[in-house]
């Protein structure tokens, strides 16, 4: 399954409702349990999140445990690109970056993508699963 960032986010931040379970979800990762991956785009929303909070020593941190964590980083290919364009035409409320990570799912014939944004269920045939 493809890991959204705010799971990483969650798990790595202050006190939020959703770290507890972002952090288990990732620490079995971590230890094989799980079969999960990212994408590209992932990491580049680590990088300017925290970069634009001015928080680029946690941000730093973040993605180097995240790349160590995650074996498996999907590149962003036209292919890709091509995909979440179509999908941005039939989805009229979806932003870029998830319809992005549907393409990348739908792409790599993933079985879901792990994430707290409820903005992936209006896509039909993604499934959508909170850690």
């Amino acid at each position: 399954m493809l890991v959204d960032a705010n799971v990483l986010m969650y798990a790595a931040g202050g006190p939020h409702r959703h770290k507890a379970a972002s952090a288990r979800f990732v620490e079995r990762v971590a230890k094989g349990e799980v079969e999960a991956a990212l994408d590209a785009e992932v990491l580049q929303e680590i990088l300017h999140r925290y970069r634009a909070l001015r928080r680029w020593r946690e941000g730093r941190a973040l993605f180097d445990l995240t790349r160590q964590v995650f074996s498996v980083v999907i590149p962003v290919t036209v292919e890709i690109l091509d995909r979440a364009r179509h999908l941005l035409d039939r989805h009229g409320t979806l932003m870029a970056r998830d319809a992005l990570h549907a393409a990348v799912v739908f792409e790599n014939d993933l079985e879901a993508i792990c994430s707290f944004d409820r903005d992936f269920d209006v896509i039909e045939g993604l499934r959508r699963q909170e850690p």
